[in-house]
């Protein structure tokens, strides 16, 4: 399973390192040309400016009360004081004088300077870590028209750490399936949180979708573990889809453990597929999974029989394809053709399969479509295969299997 622990603190991190904010953002903001300001008011805001460029806030802001202090103020010069106390209340982290400014000035400032002003705002509640006050700033940002995709991560963030996890979620849910509208990647980092999120919520359904994302764009071992592990524990899912499961494990090189490669070859050997267990062992093998320890011995017994089996069906080969021929419905066509594929011979392995699905009547329709699916992608016919894979149905683990060997198929094309 992926590890959530901080996973939502680093990437905070590495959200803020790209915001690029500063207090300067609200002094940058172009005041219009107006009535002059008065000696008392301009020299003490002068000397705040020059405290502020120089991150001494606290002092800037005693200056600005000074010039707040001169009696009979004009409009011009109480907006002035406003946004010079905007700008050292936000460097100084005093975020509710600041709000305070913020709205003091706002309907005098043109609209695309009020966005930086609360873009800055929502900046400054992150730092501080007041993330429910940057979460409403973010949201007020793109209320107001904002479209920066910076801004956007930083209201994803502060939902997701201030405990809002539905919304972080359904925010990360849009921005993937806007990436893969425009035909972008979606951040792996972003789709990490979008997981973590559906885990706080105890969302099966949208935890998997997740998932899928991820191993589609980043198709990590951990991942495809963690995704298997999780089709396999939902109470539909049918036992006899294990060796399925344990293909595409195989497949995605998923597989770590001795005990997994033993049981994968076992199960293929009681389905029937020799060539395939032969296989499994030989990965294990060259993994270095199997052949060592203190079920070293198990394993050359193991891989004793499988040969002795692979040795069999070779004999019995021509007796198998009369009596799948021969058969009313089309298993047994299907089977027999999976197994060749297993034991080399894919064109003719497939050329079987196929002539199974055509005549039909099988009680398992859709574990043939799958079997017929995974042949065509290790025959390496990627688009058959898709085409198939997208016509199985099921709700016991078929299904859901397929949807994966169909992502595993995108990852290979």
């Amino acid at each position: 399973m992926l590890r959530h622990g901080a996973v939502a603190a680093v990437m905070a991190c590495r959200a803020l390192a790209g915001v690029g904010l500063v207090v300067g953002a609200f002094l940058a903001v172009p005041v219009p040309a107006q009535e002059a300001v008065r000696a008392e008011v301009g020299r003490p805001l002068q000397a705040a400016q020059e405290l502020i460029k120089a991150r001494k806030y606290q002092e800037a802001l005693a200056r600005v009360r000074d010039a707040d202090a001169v009696s009979n103020k004009t409009a011009n010069e109480s907006y002035l004081v406003e946004r010079m106390r905007l700008a050292a209340a936000s460097g100084a982290g005093d975020l509710g004088t600041a709000a305070k400014s913020f709205e003091a000035v706002a309907a005098k400032v043109a609209p695309a300077d009020r966005l930086k002003m609360i873009e800055s705002l929502a900046d400054s509640c992150y730092r501080a870590r007041d993330y429910a006050k940057s979460m409403q700033w973010s949201r007020r940002y793109f209320k107001e028209g904002g479209t920066s995709t910076t801004m956007r991560t930083l209201l994803i963030q502060s939902q997701y750490l201030v405990g809002d996890f539905a919304g972080a979620a359904r925010e990360l849910r849009v921005e993937t399936e806007q990436a893969e509208k425009g035909g972008a990647v979606p951040g792996e980092d972003r789709l990490k949180l979008l997981v973590n999120a559906t885990l706080k919520m105890n969302d099966t359904h949208g935890y998997v979708w997740a998932l899928e994302q991820l191993v589609a764009y980043y198709p990590k071992k951990a991942y495809w573990v963690d995704l298997l592990a999780r089709i396999q524990r939902k109470p539909t899912f049918s036992d006899r889809l294990t060796l399925d499961a344990y293909r595409l494990s195989l497949a995605t090189d998923s597989m770590s453990t001795a005990n997994d490669y033993m049981e994968m070859a076992q199960l293929s050997l009681q389905a029937g597929f020799p060539g395939e267990a032969k296989q499994v062992l030989d990965k294990g093998y060259a993994a270095g999974a199997l052949g060592k320890g203190d079920q070293a011995e198990r394993h050359k017994r193991l891989g004793d029989l499988v040969i002795k089996k692979v040795d069999e069906d070779k004999k019995t080969q021509s007796g198998n394809l009369a009596d799948a021929g021969s058969a009313r419905d089309g298993t047994a066509l299907v089977n027999t053709g999976f197994g060749l594929i297993f034991s080399g011979d894919k064109a003719r392995g497939l050329q079987l399969m196929e002539r199974g699905m055509a005549r039909g009547n099988m009680k398992r329709e859709n574990d043939a479509k799958l079997h017929l699916g995974i042949a065509q992608l290790l025959a390496g016919q990627a688009a058959a295969a898709q085409a198939t894979l997208k016509r199985v149905g099921g709700t016991d683990g078929t299904a859901d299997l397929a949807r994966l060997w169909l992502l595993f198929s995108k990852t290979r094309t």
